[in-house]
């Protein structure tokens, strides 16, 4: 399965009132894994950005002012979107802005227009799917990397590509993204040994895609030998820890 995982920027906040996109960010993921391939494009709206919306993603009039407009841009981002997923924070607001300047593009064009999205394109709200999951909380992307404990710290202004890239780790994680278990005996803290001395499972968060083997040390060892032999003491006789009739692992 294709996905795109997609975020814009936008001179305002309502396309109808003449607003228009200024940046589109976009990463490419199949079967859950990130491919690398991106798309990234800053666009001249050919008019006035809001100073609210500057504000929010720091994007100036003058940063735009020599990109190129939405026409000269729209068949290479139609390319990269067509039959895939768009995975999208607050769907309805992206894909908004997205047609409207593919409706203007046909306007201006004359020839057969590339939208809806709707009518090539999935398109999957995570904002709708966090608030299914979380009912009642906060479902903010800052929210949600928080409570799905992702790093967005290098996040102080949203801009469209490194918002989509954090929107795949949230989306993955949303959605059973890949964790590793590990046995721990230190002392105390999270991920520690429990106060029984029995085993304490650490969550390891792995990039999409990539393995990683954990090994235990000497002393997680020795403390996994010793929750067996106290098992095998309450359940008498045991075999199930014992591979090819050898001594006990």
């Amino acid at each position: 399965m294709r996905q795109i995982i997609l975020d814009t920027e936008t001179t305002g906040i309502d396309p109808r009132e003449g607003h228009r996109l200024i940046e589109i960010g976009a990463v490419e993921m199949v079967n859950r894994r990130l491919t690398g391939n991106t798309y990234h494009q800053y666009i001249n709206p050919q008019r006035e950005i809001e100073a609210e919306a500057v504000a929010v993603h720091g994007i100036t009039n003058e940063r735009v002012a020599d990109e190129p407009v939405f026409a000269e841009v729209a068949d290479a981002f139609w390319a990269f979107i067509e039959g895939a997923e768009l995975v999208i924070h607050n769907a309805p607001f992206d894909v908004g802005f997205i047609d409207h300047e593919l409706a203007m593009l046909h306007q201006s064009r004359g020839e057969p227009r590339l939208g809806p999205v709707a009518d090539r394109c999935r398109v999957l709200d995570t904002l709708k799917l966090a608030r299914d999951k979380h009912p009642g909380q906060r479902n903010s992307l800052d929210a949600l990397c928080k409570r799905y404990e992702i790093d967005n710290g290098h996040r102080v202004l949203h801009g469209a590509l490194l918002d989509a890239e954090i929107l795949a780790d949230v989306y993955l994680a949303m959605t059973g993204g890949q964790t590793a278990l590990s046995l721990d005996a230190s002392g105390g803290g999270e991920g520690g040994a429990s106060a029984g001395g029995g085993m304490a499972i650490r969550r390891l968060a792995l990039a999409p895609g990539r393995l990683t083997v954990v090994r235990p040390s000497e002393e997680e060892l020795a403390a996994h030998r010793a929750t067996l032999s106290r098992i095998r003491e309450a359940a008498g006789e045991c075999h199930w820890d014992q591979l090819g009739g050898g001594a006990p692992h």
